[in-house]
């Protein structure tokens, strides 16, 4: 049980991409089930990740007992996937969402029963009943009633929605906000970040008022520093908000816009359970009664569950016949999830024409451009798809990217770990491209190792040679150099030599130009010439700089 600290909004952060619990949990069930959770599970548990390459770094027994808290304590234990108590087991949420079928429709059932206060997060006594909301069903709310709401809009005011009564209050407060943005002479940062800070110290003004203004994280009692960590705070979960959100597939996110809106097809979906959840939290006062509830896999009741509604939508969507009133309602949803998965198949395969027409072509070329202003709420997500479908307009190749579309292609999150995030065919070799917004030395840390196990694996899995292309808008240094040496060390583990060409994204934007102007689609041959290139210089070059310097000038003008 944990105690709720803050005076504004607590959402779920870990893992920040909801999808990738599944293989953690996956292991919790396997390895741990009947266990009691306790510091010796907990390390033994990251250890078992690390095995299976979902985790990277060791650090102190302490730090290792922590993270395993942090990884399943969150996101899987308070939406209802795992129970720890008395000891650790896959509920039937738990078990349904790692099976991997309407996944969306699983996480939307545990998001909306989701609430504060609960067994789970209990409200101290000197808060006085400010708590009393389910926040996801509450935010979709918000998003419905205003038609979309902004990034900026949910992290200052919606995090401050800890009561259901309280929602009128802010929405009228948004409605302000957007109208004095009209009219402000200052930049809209400079307007955000005062109203911000105006924001933060009203929510707070009883601790400044007393001078209670350490955080836990520093030393530091100034004013200034707890304002900065208390806005911080909002910030990390209100991307957590949009992020949980977008996974259920009923929002979706104007990456430009920076705003969630209700997706059109899926409004009558949304109505129903806003009409029909219950706002008020349950059972907060009885564990046992609160498991009860969020461990059923059927509540709550969704607008899909009705066998009329859901025949209705087959017949609007496929050319199915025949008489389907005899099958499961289960049954039924797996008739109209294939459709929707035959669509989406249909929607990607026209993409994939046009890009290899160059009919994208100006607008991957933008995308790009906007990527490095900073111009995209998900700057990392809108990389790795735009990349695919550069790579897919740059050459020849069977290319499949490993990142979540939704049902109208579009990106909805990255690809999940232990896996490259686009994969090329090309006949006789395969090609694992990675991608990262990552720079300086948290780049090595976060994507070095991870990149040569990724071309491993894909070298396993295909049995025959692979590359890697490593792309970034900066490459660190210790990246380049890593690289260098991988290419003349012959490691089992990692399948041999490992060939990984870094390049900034300037580079590579060159190299689709290039491939534009040529006025012919590449051939395999073409590109399997820039990663042989690489090998070889790596072998003669007298150190990485070198190395790279020459791949970079190959890259420049590799037709």
């Amino acid at each position: 049980m944990a105690y709720l600290k803050s005076k504004t909004l607590f959402f779920t952060t870990s893992p920040r991409t909801p999808l990738k619990m599944i293989p953690e949990i996956k292991v919790l069930a396997e390895d741990f089930e009947g266990k009691v959770w306790n510091p010796v599970t907990q390390i033994d548990f990251i250890k078992r990740l690390a095995q299976g390459k979902y985790f990277q770094g060791e650090g102190s027994a302490k730090e290792m007992a922590f993270s395993a808290r942090d990884r399943i304590n969150r996101a899987p234990k308070a939406l209802g996937f795992v129970d720890l108590k008395p000891t650790i087991r896959l509920t039937e949420p738990g078990k349904q969402l790692i099976l991997g079928k309407r996944t969306e429709e699983i996480l939307l059932r545990q998001l909306l029963k989701f609430q504060l206060p609960s067994p789970y997060h209990m409200e101290p006594k000197q808060f006085d009943g400010a708590f009393g909301v389910k926040p996801y069903l509450e935010m979709f709310r918000l998003i419905y009633e205003l038609g979309t709401v902004s990034f900026d809009e949910l992290m200052i005011f919606g995090m401050q929605l800890t009561h259901y009564t309280k929602f009128d209050e802010v929405a009228a407060d948004i409605k302000q906000f957007r109208r004095m943005k009209t009219y402000a002479s200052a930049s809209y940062k400079t307007f955000r970040g005062s109203y911000l800070r105006k924001e933060v110290e009203r929510i707070y003004q009883d601790n400044i008022c007393e001078g209670n203004t350490q955080t836990r994280e520093s030393k530091d009692k100034s004013l200034d520093k707890f304002v900065r960590t208390k806005a911080r705070n909002m910030r990390d979960y209100a991307d957590a908000c949009f992020r949980y959100l977008r996974a259920t597939g009923m929002v979706e996110i104007s990456q430009r816009g920076h705003s969630l809106s209700i997706m059109p097809e899926k409004r009558e979906e949304v109505e129903f359970f806003l009409n029909h959840v219950d706002r008020k939290p349950v059972f907060v006062d009885d564990e046992e009664k609160y498991k009860k509830y969020l461990f059923d896999p059927a509540s709550p009741v969704l607008y899909s569950d009705d066998r009329e509604r859901v025949l209705r939508q087959i017949a609007e969507s496929t050319d199915i016949s025949g008489d389907l009133r005899g099958q499961t309602i289960e049954q039924l949803k797996d008739q109209l999830d294939q459709a929707i998965q035959n669509k989406k198949k249909t929607i990607i395969e026209e993409q994939v024409r046009d890009l290899k027409e160059y009919k994208n072509y100006d607008d991957v070329m933008n995308t790009f451009e906007d990527i490095k202003s900073n111009n995209f709420y998900d700057a990392p997500l809108m990389l790795e798809w735009n990349t695919w479908r550069a790579m897919t307009m740059l050459d020849g190749g069977d290319i499949k990217a490993n990142l979540k579309l939704d049902d109208k292609g579009q990106p909805m999150s990255t690809a999940q770990g232990n896996m490259a995030d686009i994969v090329c065919n090309y006949g006789d070799f395969g090609l694992a491209v990675e991608v990262t917004m990552q720079s300086g030395q948290r780049q090595y840390e976060a994507e070095g190792e991870p990149v040569s196990r990724h071309l491993a694996k894909l070298k396993k899995d295909t049995g025959k040679d692979a590359y890697c292309l490593f792309i970034a808008p900066k490459i660190n240094e210790s990246c380049i150099a890593y690289f260098y040496s991988l290419h003349t060390m012959n490691i089992a583990f990692y399948g041999g030599h490992s060939v990984i060409v870094p390049l900034e994204l300037d580079v590579f934007i060159h190299m689709v130009e290039q491939s534009r102007r040529a006025g012919y689609i590449p051939n395999p041959k073409q590109v399997k010439k820039i990663f042989e290139y690489s090998l070889e210089q790596a072998k003669v070059s007298k150190d990485e700089n070198e190395w790279y310097n020459k791949i970079k000038e190959k890259a420049l003008d590799w037709l």
